[in-house]
């Protein structure tokens, strides 16, 4: 965008000066899914554009404790189910690193 701006002199003698300013903010036009601008749309505030909300939540640090009590409503029985499927998957993870290990010995 060019802002123009003249100064007339009021007197002949008088210089005249002609200052010109030009504002420009890079911009990109990105493709979304309705889902995806559906979101962008309920997350924003009034006062925000799109780019704020982008940036207020892809440039906040998370910490732990935003985290804490989000498995309040599960049963005891659901958390022995997942301690369990984690110490499985744990044990799985673990066999196939030895099994990588042990082919790159041998290599």
């Amino acid at each position: 965008m060019w802002e123009w701006y003249l100064f007339l002199a009021a007197r002949p003698k008088d210089l005249y000066m002609c200052m010109c300013t030009h504002t420009c903010m890079a911009t990109k036009t990105i493709t979304i899914m309705d889902d995806a601008y559906t979101l962008l749309l309920r997350n924003k505030m009034n006062s925000e554009s799109f780019s704020d909300v982008i940036r207020r939540f892809f440039s906040r640090k998370k910490s732990i404790l935003e985290f804490a009590g989000a498995w309040d409503d599960m049963s005891e029985k659901e958390a022995e189910e997942l301690k369990e499927n984690i110490k499985k998957v744990r044990i799985n993870l673990n066999k196939s690193i030895a099994k990588k290990v042990k082919e790159n010995d041998m290599s």
